[in-house]
């Protein structure tokens, strides 16, 4: 045959498969016609192989004759990606090139399917709109955990409270924040998995099919947590003003951290906005991404904290007042835990009658324990006698205050501090019953008020003793200014001793003096300009790595 002729007949056949491609194009997603288009492809590139074979000329003809017939077919004979590229869906675009084997590692655990992404692909799955609210569904809970984690970590300074408030009520002490921070960290972790999970799940392109089993998790993550948030507005109400002041303490941190986490979220994002073809969906993601960027970029306008200071206008360290004692170091209410709080540096012995379990014993020595379990509460004049010795002062909480012969217990307690010679001034009064009688009878006691001062006081307050929820920072500076004593319990936490201490407080009760005892200075002080160059720099580098993202992705 010559050169013409073979030019015609590879027309004719370059021609023919074009007319059946396009028959086969409505039915590309029928599994027959794919397997019929392949076979003709691969009987077409047969015979111009053989022809290549038997050509006088075979490099230039065949190549010249090929080139037109392989830009009109598909790249490759691959099923699946002749599906894909012919089958695409109207809402997402080509996904991005990812590693099969990470791809399938990422399926596993997420959709708990042992299959491989290949085979994903070839069964035509792809992320619905059921499967887009399951995703947002994961990061509303994931987020919810990490609120209710932050939460945990700040009720640790009053968890005791809670021990002594099951105690009493089942007999049955155990260090419940011990339960309280597995939990939670149980919760956070696996959220927070799933959620990486499918932000990996994103970038590489493949189907968000959440398992039934992680959906029944992630609900009951949900109603955990929404039971706790709801059991400590009921039972714990003041925490919530604890978790007010303590973001004076990590206010400046938080916004670094949220800051760099939604700066990450940019990637999936960006992969995610090119994907999609669906413009209104396209717009509501970048307006709320952009308006919640804009307004982290601008929250250390209203981050405020006594903490951010120079140096030298440090108040000073506030004194510690022994709660009970060193009821961490020994027996609280006990002469062994009034030694050991003097150990500690504290100034004040705060005692009441209130009996007590010890829970920390097993971390005593042979030679504390044994002492330990000799201890008995000892009798008022037997606390101040030891108070002067060691030459410290007491502090007195008379209970109970609404007992009916509650005066009598005035005049008795009256009756051993005069008698037991402690210089009067160091011994601070704290019930509020019968308080003219106790001036009158022993005018040189030192009176503390667990009250604000009124506007028409008329007699000025000179000590203050109040729970540290109940006074601002501003409140104790103005109090600090007009010399009057400032003591805020229960300060366990050094994050809290640290706000306090930046406030100007003058003293803390606290069950932990041998943690505050070794604080030479707060958790951390910034000046507010080194603070403002670091609010710049975050957010020039957040907005960077945003632009590098979206450009990168493009």
């Amino acid at each position: 045959m010559g050169i013409i002729g073979l030019r015609t007949l590879l027309t004719e056949i370059d021609s023919g498969v074009k007319d059946f491609m396009k028959q086969i194009l409505p039915y590309q997603h029928h599994p027959a016609a794919i397997k019929e288009a392949d076979h003709s492809l691969h009987q077409h590139q047969k015979f111009q192989t053989h022809h290549a074979l038997v050509s006088h000329r075979p490099a230039q003809f065949s190549q010249k004759r090929t080139e037109p017939l392989l830009s009109t077919q598909a790249p490759s004979s691959d099923k699946g990606h002749l599906t894909s590229a012919v089958g695409q869906s109207d809402a997402m675009a080509d996904p991005p090139a990812c590693c099969a084997a990470c791809a399938t590692c990422l399926l596993c655990p997420y959709s708990c399917r042992w299959i491989t992404a290949k085979k994903e692909k070839r069964k035509g799955l792809r992320t619905t709109k059921c499967d887009c609210s399951w995703f947002l569904f994961l990061f509303c809970v994931f987020l919810f955990t990490l609120v209710w984690l932050y939460f945990a970590i700040i009720i640790l300074n009053d968890f005791h409270n809670f021990n002594e408030f099951i105690f009493k009520q089942r007999k049955l002490w155990l260090d419940w924040s011990l339960v309280l921070l597995i939990a939670t960290a149980v919760l956070i972790t696996y959220s927070s998995v799933l959620l990486v999970l499918a932000l990996c799940l994103q970038l590489c392109g493949q189907p968000l099919k959440l398992h039934w089993l992680h959906k029944i998790l992630l609900i009951l993550t949900a109603l955990v947590v929404a039971a706790a948030f709801t059991g400590l507005g009921i039972k714990w109400a003041e925490e919530w003003r604890s978790a007010r002041i303590s973001l004076q303490a990590t206010g400046p941190f938080l916004h670094i951290g949220v800051v760099g986490g939604m700066t990450l979220l940019a990637w999936p994002l960006a992969s995610f906005v090119y994907r999609t073809r669906n413009t209104g969906l396209k717009v509501f993601l970048l307006l709320v991404y952009c308006t919640v960027m804009i307004a982290l970029y601008l929250a250390p306008l209203g981050i405020t904290s006594p903490c951010l200071m120079e140096e030298n206008q440090l108040p000073p360290k506030p004194a510690l007042v022994g709660h009970r004692g060193a009821p961490m170091l020994a027996p609280e209410n006990t002469l062994m835990s009034l030694h050991k709080a003097v150990d500690c540096d504290v100034q004040v012995f705060e005692t009441d009658v209130m009996r007590s379990p010890f829970p920390t014993v097993p971390s005593l020595s042979a030679g504390d324990r044994h002492q330990a379990a000799k201890q008995r509460i000892p009798s008022l004049g037997q606390a101040l006698e030891a108070a002067k010795q060691s030459n410290i002062s007491i502090m007195f909480d008379l209970r109970p205050e609404n007992h009916s012969d509650y005066q009598s217990f005035v005049n008795a307690t009256l009756a051993v501090i005069l008698q037991s010679g402690i210089p009067l001034q160091q011994v601070l009064w704290l019930p509020d019953g019968f308080r003219e009688q106790v001036k009158q009878q022993a005018p040189g006691v030192q009176q503390v008020y667990g009250r604000k001062r009124l506007q028409n006081e008329k007699e000025p307050l000179l000590h203050v003793n109040l729970p540290y929820q109940d006074m601002s920072s501003e409140e104790i500076r103005q109090y600090r200014q007009d010399n009057i004593s400032v003591n805020l319990y229960v300060v366990n936490q050094p994050w809290l001793f640290s706000v306090l201490w930046c406030s100007g407080v003058s003293s803390v009760t606290t069950n932990a003096c041998q943690v505050l005892k070794e604080m030479k200075q707060p958790i951390w002080l910034l000046p507010s300009s080194t603070y403002l160059m670091i609010w710049i720099v975050v957010d020039c580098v957040s907005f960077l790595t945003i632009l590098w993202a979206f450009l990168l992705l493009k």
